[in-house]
């Protein structure tokens, strides 16, 4: 058995196509072919259901991909601890971030970068379900996600604050603090209903007796922010998004009365243990970051500005 079968063998669960398989991995399709049918042969199993197309793995073929995911993640791992023997870390970070905390996360990954200038890092805006199986699958190092689910290694780095974004001269622009059945009688611009940070909203206004009726909704951070300029809608954001994007020309910050923290947002690795070598790098950086602390003062900032503008 070689390793470069289960690449290829990895790159055809990932494509589920011959032809982009053999692409991705840059041979030919017949080479991709025998190289898995070889495989085959040695385990004396069949791994991939053939008919005119691809049409997946037997359950055999499950099994041996997901101890490919693992001895090639343990391949690079050993490569990664090499390197920062010699001439330091190398290697390339793999990091999934839930889109919401997308505007946090150079608060990590500059550091980490500063520390080690010879490794790189990848990330990639996925969903938390996404996160699971891509860590469960050595498809990530390290993840910046909400903290729910228990069979994950995790860190806090902080807890979501909710702040109405509303033109300076909307009827709650010069309140101290609002509701959120204030806020949802506003001209709205919010995140879609899939998005995890929608939900959790959501049940914010519902515990204030009200819903939101958002006129115009985004899948994206930016997606939201570029409708805010121009004083026609107000918004309901995480204090992260603050760090990134800032307050634009002619709103204001408004607390929303309720919780002082929502649901916490952590850096979480996958299953192997002991973590990868940039995974272990990456979380010793986040415990020095002072992730929370640094949100935190962003958001005093803006409300210490707007109360000296009142």
């Amino acid at each position: 058995m070689q390793l470069r079968q289960l690449e290829y063998l990895v790159a055809l669960a990932r494509e589920r196509h011959f032809a982009r398989a053999a692409a991705a991995c840059f041979v030919s399709q017949p080479s991709l072919s025998a190289a898995i049918r070889r495989l085959e042969h040695e385990l004396h199993v069949p791994i991939v259901r053939r008919g005119r197309r691809y049409e997946g793995l037997t359950p055999e073929g499950e099994v041996v991909l997901a101890w490919a995911h693992r001895m090639l993640a343990e391949r690079e791992a050993l490569r990664q601890e090499l390197s920062a023997l010699g001439d330091g870390l190398t290697g390339t970070l793999r990091l999934g971030v839930v889109p919401t905390a997308l505007p946090a996360a150079s608060l990590l990954t500059t550091p980490f970068c500063d520390r080690h200038p010879r490794a790189r890092v990848s990330i990639e805006s996925l969903s938390s379900v996404d996160i699971t199986h891509g860590l469960a699958e050595f498809e990530l190092d390290a993840a910046m996600t909400y903290l729910d689910d228990d069979s994950l290694r995790r860190l806090p780095l902080y807890e979501e604050r909710y702040v109405l974004l509303t033109p300076t001269d909307g009827p709650l622009a010069a309140a101290s603090t609002a509701r959120w059945a204030q806020a949802a009688a506003l001209p709205l611009c919010l995140l879609g209903r899939r998005m995890r940070n929608r939900r959790i909203i959501d049940e914010c206004f519902a515990a204030d007796g009200a819903t939101a009726a958002p006129a115009i909704e985004s899948d994206s951070v930016a997606g939201l922010y570029a409708h805010l300029p121009g004083g026609r809608w107000s918004s309901v954001i995480s204090h992260a998004w603050l760090h990134m994007f800032g307050v634009p020309e002619g709103m204001r910050v408004v607390p929303l009365e309720g919780p002082a923290h929502g649901p916490r947002v952590g850096l979480v690795t996958g299953p192997d243990d002991p973590p990868s070598v940039v995974a272990a790098a990456l979380v010793t950086v986040a415990r020095e970051a002072g992730v929370r602390e640094a949100l935190d003062e962003r958001l005093r900032s803006y409300l210490d500005s707007a109360a000296d503008s009142a």
